[in-house]
């Protein structure tokens, strides 16, 4: 007899799983409702502007109240998280998986850049809701038609999201920038950089800023083209375990 699952109350509100019913009057909002209201403030002033107090005011009832949707700050990260994130992206017709990946990972990005606050909530166990778990078949079903493993699209999947994350995290204070405000920071960041990397000590990094095509001297959105360059580095490795493999099935 299989052994019954226990889901915390937000995710059977999330997945629209019938719970226990709380004591109390009907409720006047929807759990999408306390979520949008979360993500201004998050928009705003980022995860640290997020309160229960702040997001009961938002929507003009008590922090108590507030309880009645949510047990805890974590549970209403969870819900931020499904309204920010929303559908995941569908595939277009007649891609091979590497086109299909970086559809996925550009809209990743995307969702990253328009809420830069995801970065900031704890992750403390895999995705159980709804949107979440779309956006995870989403990835895994971009590998169709190759003859990886369902272990190795999983961790083929685990390592394109983490360099999205990885790279979205470094350039995070530049989403808070103008455009004017970033390209003035490169290029500081460059002329110090040519400075202190000498060519005696630094001997890799003086060779790709001491040329006259430097980083500051190039006219190109190094956000976009870098944030290509590297996913490109890294489907070219899952390209190499793929071509490891047993041709049967192996989709070019």
């Amino acid at each position: 007899m299989d052994e019954q699952v226990e889901l915390p109350r937000v995710l059977q509100q999330l997945w629209g799983i019938e719970g226990p019913a709380r004591p109390g009057p009907k409720p006047a909002f929807h759990l999408s409702d306390i979520g949008q209201a979360a993500i201004r403030l998050a928009d705003t002033g980022g995860l640290a502007a997020v309160s229960m107090s702040k997001v009961a005011a938002e929507l003009g009832f008590t922090t108590m109240s507030l309880y009645r949707y949510v047990d805890s700050k974590d549970d209403l990260y969870a819900v931020m998280l499904e309204e920010a994130f929303g559908e995941a992206p569908e595939p277009v017709a007649g891609q091979d998986w590497r086109g299909r990946i970086t559809r996925w990972a550009e809209a990743f990005r995307d969702s990253l850049r328009q809420h830069p606050w995801i970065l900031q909530v704890p992750v403390s166990e895999p995705p159980l809701s709804p949107n979440q778990l779309g956006w995870m078949e989403s990835a895994l079903q971009a590998f169709d038609g190759t003859p990886l493993t369902a272990n190795e699209r999983l961790s083929s999947m685990l390592l394109v999201n983490i360099y999205v994350r990885g790279t979205m995290q470094l350039t995070l204070s530049m989403l808070t920038q103008t455009p004017e405000e970033a390209a003035t920071a490169g290029r500081q960041y460059n002329q110090r950089l040519r400075l202190l990397a000498t060519e005696d000590r630094f001997p890799a990094i003086a060779a790709g800023v001491q040329q006259p095509n430097s980083v500051a001297d190039l006219d190109v959105d190094f956000e976009d083209d870098g944030f290509r360059d590297g996913l490109e580095t890294v489907l070219d490795g899952i390209q190499a375990r793929i071509d490891r493999q047993p041709s049967t099935d192996r989709e070019g």
